[in-house]
């Protein structure tokens, strides 16, 4: 056992603890309380509704740790199990050229991968989501989804992978900049073709139809100077009972969606302080600044596999033979830095969560701090979204405030602040 070894089984170990600690604190905390609604939720949602969210989040936090530990298995079988070797061997008697025996490797493992995970999905889908009432797909839908998204898969990353694994090879010890630079403008290119040519492949997108509710929406989107190309309500009814709004694209191409159960459970006014919630997210660049970090981090990323890419012991570390292909050393990689970056969680929760506060200070300014209160209350309801979390847990995960304290942070901002216009 080398010093990466003992490294690597050293961190997965902490991340499995303090993984499966949380979960433990979470699912505590949720039944300690799950014999009282909150006071502060006691006028709007019954001891029924709050004792479904309870449960709900429980069997999801409790599936959760079982599919980490499916995961941490099939890490070490890939690894030290010898699988991803045996891939590799393969692959390599499959094709003569590297470009597409590395191709062949990455494209097995994500298949292997994805096999493992398939009856987890089934489960979480037909057992989970149906018992709590919120699935609404057939098991022939969810077959071609699955379909739809593997071939989507495959055409759009093949031929990225086939680009990636030419320059790691051709363009010397800076390749990791080349790649860089590939993986922004792919990432770019599918933000702009998502809208119009992706996401109809799943669901069913229709203009918003001309009335009060649009008239409404359109004259928050002048105050907040925001244009768009086109307000559009998604079927989303037709996979599960969730509801939800969001932004897509960029450019000529940024799309509003409104999800059709959204629509059907809150009134217009709470509708409006939805979409200034989500506008806040935009007009204070929050997607921008996100999508800036997740590049930034890329790139050090790329650099650091740029290094270990070259060096033994980060293979023999792991369980494979040195030297190896450039896709091992991807698919190594992919494999390696979850583990090591476990801990690092809580920085982006509290990040976003910032966002969050920040895009609801916004709501309340160009619309109504009481309606979205209004709206967030029959969401969490509808949606049985726990309103006792474990506070360790949720600052560890949570990519939006708890209930209480976000409802309590919008109470602050007082009745008379509800419509005010920014100077």
């Amino acid at each position: 056992m080398n010093d990466f070894t003992a490294a690597f089984l050293l961190a997965l170990a902490l991340a499995a603890g303090v993984r499966l600690w949380l979960a433990r604190r979470h699912v505590h905390h949720i039944m300690q309380h799950r014999q009282s609604v909150p006071r502060e939720f006691a006028d709007e949602i019954s001891l029924a509704a709050h004792q479904k969210a309870a449960d709900y989040s429980s069997t999801r936090t409790r599936f959760g740790v079982l599919h980490s530990m499916v995961d941490w298995a099939m890490l070490l079988v890939l690894t030290f199990g010898g699988l991803l070797q045996w891939l590799d061997s393969v692959a390599r008697g499959w094709f003569d050229s590297p470009l597409l025996q590395g191709t062949a490797l990455i494209a097995l493992f994500t298949l292997v991968t994805s096999a493992v995970d398939l009856p987890l999905s089934y489960y979480r889908t037909f057992s989970i989501e149906s018992r709590f009432g919120f699935n609404k797909m057939t098991r022939a839908m969810w077959a071609g989804d699955l379909i739809k998204q593997s071939v989507l898969a495959a055409a759009l990353g093949l031929p990225l992978i086939l680009v990636v694994l030419w320059l790691m090879q051709a363009m010397g010890a800076l390749w990791w900049l080349y790649v860089w630079l590939v993986w922004i403008a792919f990432s770019v290119l599918v933000l702009a073709v998502y809208p119009a040519f992706i996401a109809p492949l799943f669901n069913k997108f229709s203009p918003m139809q001309e009335g009060s509710l649009k008239s409404r929406i359109e004259q928050l989107l002048a105050k907040c100077g925001f244009r768009s190309s086109g307000l559009f309500v998604m079927d989303g009814s037709r996979r599960s009972s969730h509801g939800n709004a969001y932004f897509t694209g960029f450019g000529k191409t940024k799309r509003i969606v409104f999800f059709d159960t959204l629509i059907a459970r809150l009134n217009e006014s709470e509708i409006e302080a939805v979409l200034a919630h989500e506008l806040g997210h935009f007009k204070l660049n929050h997607v921008i600044r996100r999508m800036a970090w997740t590049f930034v981090v890329s790139l050090a990323f790329l650099a650091l596999l740029g290094w270990v890419k070259d060096e033994a012991w980060f293979y023999q570390g792991l369980g494979v033979s040195y030297p190896a292909s450039d896709a091992m050393a991807l698919v190594l990689f992919m494999l390696v830095v979850p583990v090591f970056t476990f801990l690092l969680n809580p920085l982006a929760a509290s990040y976003s969560r910032k966002h969050e506060f920040e895009a609801d200070a916004y709501a309340a300014r160009y619309s109504s701090a009481r309606e979205l209160v209004s709206a967030l209350v029959k969401l969490y309801k509808d949606n049985a979204s726990t309103l006792t979390p474990d506070p360790v847990h949720s600052a560890f995960y949570d990519s939006h405030p708890p209930a209480r304290i976000r409802i309590e942070r919008l109470q602050t901002l007082g009745p008379g602040n509800l419509r005010e216009t920014p100077t």
